[in-house]
């Protein structure tokens, strides 16, 4: 669904005009953005709330000889980690803190060979996040980072979401109620509630596709 059209079932539950185009013309038009905020706002709620199967995705780099930084490109510096492979292996990599990699590299001459642990450092110039690798890669190896990449903000009309929508509409219709401040609250309270639910439905129905991640395990 698109942000036009998302923004379009926020206002048509308000009983509000539809729009053309989220960002409308001079102040007259301002409502819209204002619901395309929240819709935004919404988007994230939902994205943060579960480990939804349309946004894993896996994002390679290969490596070169004693190269250890890389940049990781497409992360956007908005993902979550699922897991890390170094594909050339078959091995599966381990992260490790800030604090253990400066005492692996800092006053020693730090090992080169097959990459086995990784940790996230700073942005590049086009906000990407960057890795270090341990040891540093003594040759071309292919890694893999499974991920749970979170879509970049809404702002043009045809930008589309791939998450399930109902929940975002009613989270986004409940801020705009709460901003109306129209029945003391009540109203607000209850769209909250059904944005719950709907949230709490879909999550069920996406867990059922990865049922391991919803599995504890006894050690």
């Amino acid at each position: 669904m698109t942000y036009l059209e998302l923004v379009n079932k926020v206002l048509r539950r308000l009983r509000e005009s539809e729009t053309g185009t989220v960002q409308g013309v001079g102040d007259v038009n301002s409502y819209p953005r204002l619901i395309g905020d929240f819709v935004n706002e919404a988007k994230s709620q939902v994205e943060a709330a579960w480990d939804w199967s349309a946004l894993r995705s896996t994002l390679t780099l290969t490596t070169t000889a004693n190269i250890f930084n890389y940049e990781l490109n497409g992360a956007k510096n908005n993902f979550k980690v699922l897991d890390v492979w170094n594909d050339t292996k078959d091995i599966e990599l381990q992260y490790q803190t800030s604090s253990w990699f400066n005492k692996a590299f800092i006053g020693s001459d730090a090992p080169r060979g097959c990459p086995s642990y990784y940790n996230f450092n700073g942005v590049s110039v086009d906000r990407d996040t960057q890795v270090d690798l341990y040891p540093i890669p003594d040759g071309v190896y292919d890694l893999r980072f499974n991920i749970l990449l979170r879509n970049e903000e809404l702002t043009a009309d045809a930008d589309t979401v791939v998450i399930p929508t109902r929940p975002i509409v009613l989270f986004a219709t409940a801020m705009a109620i709460e901003e109306r401040g129209e029945d003391g609250g009540q109203q607000s309270i209850n769209a909250y509630g059904a944005a719950q639910s709907a949230l709490a439905d879909e999550i069920a129905m996406d867990a059922a596709r990865h049922p391991e991640d919803t599995i504890w395990y006894s050690v």
